[in-house]
């Protein structure tokens, strides 16, 4: 099933995040935590690029295959391009479409530590535009409610996720971030700027302090104060600042269906218990959203 077609038919689409185990770990790690979220029901799972080397031979290929085969949700492959040339791309569009995945998250991706590329594609939207040239696959691209760190202004940004969409990107899935308000500004403006394709909001619970630290050294999200306050006061103490961590993105979801939103795609960090408790927080809500359409 292509998931853009969820978007058509549900008023809430939900959805999780996982990926890859390191290399040097095996990859039955991740197969556990999926069985032990399958209860939750999640619309599709989405799998991130990059551990055990990129090409045919990837992780992310390998698990989104064993979500097909093993369970009712959707795999959403997430795949990049700066770091691959033509050839890795057509390996990894063939290995996927023999496994019947249909669905592609579209991403640039990071560049090496000394700045070198492949070149051969330099832009998410160029990949987007290369993917639709193969009817089998829906694509979803990345967008950034606090403009991408790369990008001179929120404005120009907005620019590139139009290019996205006008090369075929069917929804977009949000960089996380920590306040609503940065998103609601930003729908304002991406629908103002033609713009109509469904906005998936990525949520990220953060439990302890040095994941918030990675978190801010890759996105370059900002810290509301409120948020830094339930840092200062429970970091320290791992048990509080889970419940504090899971409390806060609660919040964060329950306001965030007040106000419409299409879609929630929780980033797990491979953890069922974050993946549950904010589950059942939420549950009675999603359905309720589901069946009063």
């Amino acid at each position: 099933m292509k998931i853009s077609d969820l978007f058509k038919t549900k008023k809430v689409v939900y959805s999780f995040e996982i990926f890859p185990p390191r290399p040097t770990s095996p990859i039955e790690v991740v197969y556990d935590a999926l069985a032990k979220m399958q209860d939750l029901n999640p619309d599709f799972v989405s799998v991130t690029y990059g551990a055990g080397g990129s090409g045919p031979n990837s992780r992310t290929c390998e698990i989104v295959s064993h979500i097909k085969e093993n369970y009712d949700f959707e795999p959403l492959a997430h795949l990049t391009c700066i770091n691959s040339v033509k050839k890795d791309i057509e390996d990894t569009l063939k290995r996927l479409h023999a496994n019947q995945i249909e669905n592609i998250l579209a991403l640039r991706g990071d560049r090496n530590k000394d700045g070198s590329v492949a070149n051969d594609f330099l832009y998410a939207s160029e990949l987007i535009e290369y993917v639709k040239q193969n009817p089998h696959f829906s694509v979803a691209a990345a967008c950034y409610p606090e403009g991408h760190p790369e990008s001179e202004n929120l404005s120009k940004d907005i620019e590139y996720m139009k290019l996205k969409e006008d090369y075929g990107a069917e929804f977009f899935i949000t960089q996380l971030f920590f306040d609503n308000e940065d998103f609601y500004r930003f729908v304002e403006k991406v629908r103002a700027a033609g713009i109509s394709s469904p906005i998936h909001v990525g949520i990220m619970p953060v439990t302890n302090t040095k994941q918030i630290e990675r978190i801010l050294s890759l996105s370059g999200s900002k810290v509301p104060h409120k948020l830094s306050r339930l840092l200062a006061r429970y970091g320290s103490d791992k048990d509080a600042m889970m419940q504090a961590g899971i409390l806060y993105a609660t919040e964060q979801i329950v306001d965030l269906l007040d106000n419409n939103v299409q879609g929630i795609h929780l980033y797990t960090m491979n953890s069922p218990s974050i993946a549950r408790h904010i589950t059942q927080n939420i549950d009675r809500l999603l359905y309720s959203e589901n069946t009063s359409r």
